[in-house]
């Protein structure tokens, strides 16, 4: 079984920017896919970025040019930058490892 912890969200102003963190743990050499999504207030969860199995990066087209996702595998880390955000990207944003899902972290962006 993998776990996974997220960090890094929290309250940011409109132009600016966020770094998440996932961290996972467990049954890593697992994984086939792992990246991030989110879902706002009211809205289904949606992809944002991810690995997938063959290590090429998919992006959602709402974010493009603005997040990059990258992963350190030494750390078993996959980290999110997010620049130039915009209110709109105000949502929980979660990590997935295949099926796992970790907890969520917060991202506010005001105007």
């Amino acid at each position: 079984q993998v776990q996974l912890v997220e960090s890094g969200g929290g309250l940011v102003q409109a132009g600016g920017s966020l770094r998440l963190s996932c961290v996972a743990s467990g049954r890593i050499f697992s994984i086939n896919l792992m990246g991030w999504y989110r879902q706002a207030p009211g809205k289904q969860r949606e992809l944002v970025a991810v690995f997938t199995s063959g290590g090429s990066t998919h992006y959602a087209d709402f974010v493009k040019g603005r997040f990059t996702i990258s992963r350190d595998n030494a750390k078993n880390t996959v980290d999110l930058q997010m620049n130039s955000l915009t209110p709109e990207d105000t949502a929980d944003y979660y990590c997935r490892a295949d099926n796992v899902w970790g907890q969520g972290t917060q991202v506010t962006v005001s105007s």
